[in-house]
């Protein structure tokens, strides 16, 4: 797939705000001079910049510019549907998946609650995503199997979305988020690199297809040191 423009522009920027070539507490060259660094025009540079402010590169500050913010944890979106795959791509480091569990079952109790289903089968995947050498990571899928069928290991090894919109046809449209802080279990400290960590974020998502069939119930559990949640909200009043 191609890159677009303003991605290209992204990457560049934030590959020199992690390489240290463009200093945390600074500001960055303001959108006339990167479209001459660039040769771009405003909307795309406009596109980068935001890119910048969603992943938590940059803070914009009125009448001053985009400042660069440190970039010691990770920064992980919580606004948008995006697979980890797609994530992966915006990340400087190096990130490897682990597929820990895939079975497929008659829905149970809870799924009955979470995934709004009367009968049929649940697909439940479990994995673990290392990052530069560290499992700081679990994510935990329930899919209704009637509505994404087929579904193999190897779908989970690569990524859920490109099946589901690529092969499926379907189309991955919305999700309602959730965050909390929940003890680690004593199967999580010995699947993740937890160190003296007890604790782990919570990302808990309902994602729907674009006629709003709910498809899928995630948990994603984060060790707490090495993230940092970013959003990306505009005022409308």
């Amino acid at each position: 797939m191609r890159t677009s423009k303003y991605q290209s522009i992204f990457q560049h920027i934030r590959d020199k705000i992690l390489n240290g070539d463009i200093p945390a507490n600074t500001y960055l060259p303001s959108e006339s001079e990167l479209q001459q660094q660039f040769n771009a025009s405003r909307d795309t540079i406009r596109k980068a910049l935001d890119l910048l402010l969603q992943n938590g590169y940059i803070q914009k500050e009125k009448g001053k510019g985009s400042l660069v913010l440190d970039t010691d944890k990770i920064s992980f979106p919580i606004s948008g549907v995006m697979s980890f795959k797609e994530l992966k791509e915006t990340m400087h480091e190096d990130v490897i998946t682990h597929v820990h569990k895939f079975v497929k079952y008659p829905v149970t109790p809870r799924m009955k609650k979470e995934l709004g289903m009367d009968e049929g089968d649940v697909y439940e995947v479990v994995r673990i995503r290392e990052i530069d050498g560290k499992k700081v990571i679990i994510d935990t899928d329930y899919l209704n199997a009637q509505v994404i069928p087929g579904l193999t290991k190897e779908h989970a090894a690569n990524s859920l979305y490109e099946y589901i919109e690529g092969t499926l046809g379907l189309k991955v449209s919305f999700a309602k988020k959730e965050i909390v802080v929940v003890p680690a279990s004593e199967e999580e400290k010995e699947l993740l690199d937890m160190y003296e960590y007890d604790l782990l974020v919570c990302v808990k998502s309902y994602t729907y297809l674009e006629d709003a069939t709910l498809f899928q119930y995630t948990e994603s559990k984060h060790r707490p040191d090495k993230f940092r949640f970013v959003d990306f909200a505009r005022r409308t009043v």
